[in-house]
């Protein structure tokens, strides 16, 4: 198992299942260093010292491809239980605050009240545009499987 998140580091966010994810703008610094960054940007981020896993997704828009989103939290839902996870944005509110909203969807929160749900335990400005919060609520069609015990 890899080390978790340092209980201080700011914008870890507990889904209902226990996992931690940190949610954050990506023009802070990386420390401490997530094993896995799902960088949601309009063009391919730079190479990193960790393992990067891009989602095309303009800012204030959605992602270009709904599945690889999908697809995405599904990895950072399989990985959060014994490493650092990371979903970050540039900066750290819109997309970032959607992707974990659609992530807390995922984990069991009820589509209807993620995004509220989001902005209470993470960042009260989360999810910026009425097409984002629509996507959260499109992800209660997605069924995912939990990450093994």
């Amino acid at each position: 198992m890899s080390a978790p998140w340092p209980p201080q580091t700011p914008g870890l966010l507990r889904l209902p299942s226990g996992l931690v994810v940190r949610g954050r703008s990506t023009r802070q610094p990386d420390d401490p260093v997530p094993h896995l960054s799902i960088r949601l940007a309009g063009r391919r981020p730079p190479a990193r010292p960790f393992e990067v896993r891009w989602v095309r997704w303009p800012d204030l828009w959605l992602p270009t491809d709904e599945g690889e989103l999908l697809d995405a939290l599904a990895a950072a839902r399989r990985r959060a239980g014994a490493e650092r996870v990371e979903v970050a944005c540039t900066g750290g509110r819109g997309r970032t605050g959607t992707a974990l909203a659609c992530l807390a969807v995922l984990d069991g929160v009820p589509a209807d009240g993620a995004v509220a749900w989001v902005r209470e335990r993470w960042d009260r400005r989360a999810v910026e545009t009425p097409w984002q919060a629509r996507l959260v609520r499109r992800t209660a069609a997605h069924t995912i499987p939990a990450p093994d015990a």
